[in-house]
This record gives structure tokens, C-alpha cells and sequence, in this order.
């Protein structure tokens, strides 16, 4: 019996040592091993491209949306004239009134055969029962799970897919922040719906958000996406009109902790010479990146960044990122803090040249854990408008002054000591 608790009590230890390195496993430092050359300069989004292994494509068309009306109504209008194959990917899929539309908008074409697959996060989903496709799947709908929770996942288990994208026919992408849900069209708590902005492409670039998704489907069942009608665009020349260039950034951990999310949002920031903009739900940079956000502003660039106010989702998140204010207003970084219900668009605008829309946060599980995707376009004119979006929603929002930082309530510090326990999981 002695030899019994001997050995429970090591299996416990271990168990203990594995969940501290969990929590707590060293952040790679990212250091850039020689100077950048300016984002302005030709070969740019050439090299940045290389550094992320994304092919680079011209000739596509990308378009804003602001609010949950404008992206849903333009996903199910996508849906709606379908005529291949409708592949959607969510971090976030629950029950609600527009999650019933989009049932009904992939079975009614799932009726006419078109080919209809999705991929949802196991533990994102975790309380979106199977009851929700029935109908779906009686019209040969295909719904997998990702990395769903038992035995043979256990290992990869803190690795959750929060892409959220939506490919209509390989031609038409959808890729943001939102997945589907009443938050972003009924609001929480009587509040506001939330603040959020999904990116409509059309063209070469909707054939990396495929072959984004294609990793996944792979991933949960099995299946290698060959038929190439779901690849339109293969093969399509670049054009050399000097316009809008962009690519699709695939992120997933390696096995050394690095993911080309954070190369690319690091190497944008280090590479910065006028100004940064940041919207981010969950703002908990690591030490490197907030040294880059610094060395940033004192090189004279221009540095803001916006994040939810009193009404965000995650209260004890925003908490350990307001820990990190004061080194940033210290420098004279602007914080906006958005003050009429939930923000949770993602964008980094560089420059007003450099537009990155898509799912990844500022913060650890983005950086270092999560599969995510995000859309990279070199394109003045995309960046005028995103620029126009975030200072529409600025009007919202309140300013973070260095003396009130000083003057949070104790009740805030204890609660942001808490988050760090935490903060790399959120």
C-alpha cells in the first residue's frame, strides 16, 4: 500500500511540473539579426513574404467590413450563390439567431450539391451540442471537430484552431476576428453588439485562405482537398501593376514554440518609421514585443493602440494588460480604451501603408499556441481605409493618461497580479 501512495504522489508531482511549464515555458526573445529595410522600399514585401513562407499575390480584391450586420450579411450572400463548395472554419460557433441563418444557408445549398464542410474548435464549440448541424448533416453536410478532447489529442490539447474563416467556390474568402454568434449581432448583457472587422477577398489570395483551411480539414479528418476546382485561381500570373500586393500568413506552433504570426507582427513593428496602429481585444505583448513597441516610439514613430474598455469579455485579461501601461505611456505611446461595450477587431496598420487583419491577438496563446491566419496587404488605399475604421471607433473611446494609470485601485493591481498567473492561456 506504501508503494501505492509513493507512486501516486510522484504521479502527482509530475503532473504539477508539466502544468508549470504550461503556464510558464520561457518566451522565445525574437531578436532581428541584422537592420530592416524600410517598408516603402520594392523587394519588401518580396523578403517579408519569404520570412513567413507565404507565396505573395497580386491582382486580388479586398474590402473592409465593419459590424456584424455588414460581414455576415456579405458571408451569406457568399453562401448564397455557391455553387462548388462552401468551407468555413470557427473558433466560435454558437446557438443563436444568426448561427440558425447560416444553418440554413449551407443546407439549402448543400440541397443543390454544393459541397459543404466545416471545421470548429473542439473546446471553442464545447457547448455547441451536435443537435445544432442535425439538419445539416442530413443533407450531407460535413461538420468535424478540431482536436477533440479524449486520449489520443491529450497531448496537443492546449493547441485550438481560432481561425475564423469562410472560402465560397476557392474564389471568394472571408477572413477576421468574428466567428458566429449573437455577440457580434445582439450584443451581451444589453450592451452593444460587438466591435469587429472581417476582411472580404476575391481573387489569387482566397486560394491561400483554402490552402489555410485545407491544413485543418486535414487535421480533423483526414482528407487531402485535391479536387481542383476548389483551387481557381492556380496558377494565376502575378500582375505588375505596382498595385495592392498581399499574402496569407498560416500560423501554427512548431515544435520550437515560433509561429509566423509573431515573425510577422515582430518584424512590422521593428520595421515601422512613421506610425503603428493596433486594435486588439487581449493586448498582453511579451517582453520582446513591448521593447519593440518602445524602441518604435523612441525612433519618433507614431504609436497607438486600442483595446476594450470596462466592458471587456475577459475582465481579469484586461486587467494583466493594463499592468503593462506603464512602460508604453511612459514613452508616450497612446492607449485607447473603447468605452460603449466590446471591441474584439484585430488590426496592425503600419505606416498607413501595411494593413494585418485577421484572428491573431496581441498576447501569448495568439503568439505561441493557437493556429491562426491573418491577411498582409502592401496597399496605401487599404490602409486609408482601415485607418478611417479605426478612427470612427476612436470617437468611442477614452484615453489612458499616465496619472491615472499611477491612480488604479488596488483592487486592479491585486487582480492584474492574479492575471499573471493566468495571461498566458487567455
Amino acid at each position: 500500500m506504501a508503494t501505492l501512495y509513493v507512486l501516486a504522489a510522484a504521479s502527482m508531482a509530475v503532473v504539477a511540473v508539466l502544468f508549470a511549464l504550461l503556464l510558464f515555458e520561457p518566451d522565445l526573445p525574437y531578436v532581428l539579426s541584422s537592420p530592416l529595410p524600410g517598408l516603402e522600399v520594392p523587394q519588401f514585401p518580396g523578403l517579408l513574404a519569404s520570412w513567413v513562407d507565404a507565396p505573395l499575390h497580386a491582382d486580388s480584391q479586398v474590402t473592409l467590413l465593419s459590424g456584424g450586420e455588414r460581414f455576415y450579411g456579405a458571408e451569406l450572400e457568399a453562401i448564397a450563390g455557391a455553387r462548388h463548395s462552401i468551407h468555413l472554419e470557427a473558433y466560435i460557433f454558437r446557438q443563436s439567431a444568426i448561427a440558425e441563418r447560416f444553418i440554413d444557408a449551407l443546407a439549402e445549398r448543400a440541397r443543390h450539391g454544393v459541397r459543404v464542410r466545416l471545421v470548429l474548435d473542439a473546446y471553442g464549440c464545447l457547448f455547441t451540442p451536435e443537435a445544432c448541424f442535425e439538419r445539416l448533416r442530413e443533407v450531407e453536410g460535413d461538420v468535424r471537430r478540431y482536436q477533440p478532447l479524449d486520449w489520443g489529442t491529450l497531448k496537443r490539447i492546449n493547441n485550438r484552431t481560432h481561425r475564423e474563416l469562410l472560402v465560397v467556390d476557392g474564389r471568394v474568402a472571408f477572413v477576421g476576428g468574428a466567428g458566429v454568434a449573437g455577440w457580434w449581432t445582439d450584443g451581451t448583457r444589453g450592451l452593444p453588439p460587438w466591435q469587429d472587422l472581417v476582411v472580404r477577398v476575391e481573387g489569387p489570395l482566397a486560394a491561400s485562405v483554402q490552402a489555410c483551411f485545407m491544413e485543418n480539414w486535414l487535421e480533423s479528418s483526414g482528407e487531402i482537398l485535391a479536387d481542383p476546382a476548389d483551387f481557381p485561381s492556380a496558377g494565376h500570373a502575378p500582375g505588375d501593376s505596382g498595385a495592392a500586393v498581399g499574402f496569407v500568413v498560416v500560423s501554427t506552433p512548431s515544435a520550437g514554440r515560433s509561429t509566423r504570426a509573431r515573425i510577422l507582427f515582430q518584424t512590422l513593428v521593428s520595421a515601422a518609421r512613421r506610425s503603428i496602429a493596433i486594435q486588439s481585444p487581449y493586448f498582453l505583448p511579451a517582453p520582446r514585443m513591448l521593447e519593440a513597441l518602445t524602441a518604435a516610439r523612441r525612433r519618433g514613430v507614431s504609436v497607438e493602440i486600442m483595446v476594450p474598455g470596462r466592458h471587456s469579455n475577459h475582465p481579469i485579461a484586461r486587467r494583466a494588460s493594463r499592468r503593462r501601461y506603464g512602460a508604453l505611456l511612459g514613452e508616450g505611446v497612446a492607449i485607447h480604451e473603447y468605452l460603449p461595450g466590446m471591441i474584439h477587431s484585430k488590426l496592425l496598420i503600419v505606416d498607413r501603408l501595411w494593413t494585418v487583419t485577421g484572428s491573431t491577438n496581441f498576447d501569448n496563446r495568439s503568439f505561441r499556441l493557437n493556429d491562426e491566419v491573418n491577411l498582409v496587404v502592401r496597399d496605401a488605399g487599404l490602409a486609408a481605409q482601415a485607418r478611417e475604421q479605426f478612427e470612427a471607433d476612436l470617437i468611442s473611446c477614452e484615453a489612458v493618461t499616465l496619472e491615472a494609470w499611477h491612480r488604479r485601485p488596488g483592487s486592479e493591481r491585486a487582480l492584474a497580479w492574479l492575471g499573471t498567473l493566468i495571461e498566458r492561456q487567455v
